[in-house]
């Protein structure tokens, strides 16, 4: 598989990592790529104890884009489970549906946890979400241990590394849980956002605007801040008094040399006024 892909692809040399990292099963979850495609990795996950997956084993797809890390993977069930839509695109703030809170910190152990924690919660009319009775995801928690990929050929009753009596029924759950508020998080603000375009009820009392999403204020902090700061025209400096005294002596200057020019000029007359009077 290295020779069919660029090694100094920062997504090759990113997932090459993380598939030596995840290559040995653990009690609770495992993904590998496909040997023919990189870009497409099966996982299998165990149901998170003291719910109503217990007991069961869940398979599904990562489909991850050329930009990986930069951008998230899309994360697809194949095991009827109760909570996610079988073949479909499930909606998580660490999904493809969501780029926006994606972070390339985040990795394919990362989805992997995600969706153990978040299998419990309710769907809340998310993408891709559903919301069997308990009864029913039990039912299917223990029919999903039947489970075999065509595509890998991975079956759930030997996916994963079997549980002892000394195994930590809950290894994960500290980041697990982290990563569930996180998405809850972004499940509530989505069921929000749409109930505020959705028509008023019928009620007599007055209507309340809704709040201005985090892009308005800032479109109103920069109508209210401008961004360069107003300059007011300040006064004219006043102009530095003029030295007379050199104007009285140019003119002075100017007087003399006229003065003495036709004092010049008379004498040049004169000689030869008096000059032609001799020669007669």
């Amino acid at each position: 598989m290295e020779s069919k892909y660029n090694l100094k692809s920062p997504a090759v040399k990113r997932l090459m990592k993380e598939a030596a990292e995840l290559r040995e099963p653990t009690e609770h979850y495992h993904a590998q790529p496909l040997e023919d495609n990189l870009f497409e990795w099966h996982f299998s996950v165990r149901g998170p104890p003291d719910s109503d997956f217990d007991g069961g084993v869940y398979h599904g797809r990562i489909v991850l884009p050329p930009e990986y890390p930069m951008k998230p993977p899309s994360i697809i069930l194949l095991t009827p489970n109760g909570r996610f839509e079988v073949g479909k695109k499930i909606c998580l703030s660490i999904s493809g549906h969501h780029p926006e809170t994606w972070q390339p910190s985040w990795s394919i152990r990362t989805a992997l946890i995600a969706i153990i924690g978040f299998m419990p919660t309710k769907g809340e009319g998310a993408i891709g979400s559903l919301d069997y009775t308990p009864e029913e995801r039990r039912a299917l928690a223990k029919k999903s241990l039947d489970f075999c990929c065509d595509a890998c050929g991975s079956c759930m009753r030997s996916a994963l590394q079997a549980l002892s009596p000394d195994s930590d029924l809950r290894p994960v759950d500290p980041q697990a849980h982290r990563l569930a508020q996180q998405i809850n998080f972004k499940a509530e603000s989505s069921s929000s956002s749409s109930s505020s375009v959705a028509p008023q009820a019928s009620s007599d009392g007055p209507s309340v605007p809704a709040a201005p999403s985090p892009r308005q204020r800032r479109s109103q902090n920069q109508i209210q801040s401008p961004r360069y700061p107003a300059f007011t025209a300040s006064p004219p400096a006043p102009l530095p008094p003029q030295d007379t005294s050199h104007t009285g002596s140019a003119v002075l200057i100017v007087l003399l040399t006229l003065a003495l020019a036709a004092l010049i000029f008379r004498r040049v007359y004169l000689a030869n006024e008096y000059k032609f009077d001799y020669e007669l």
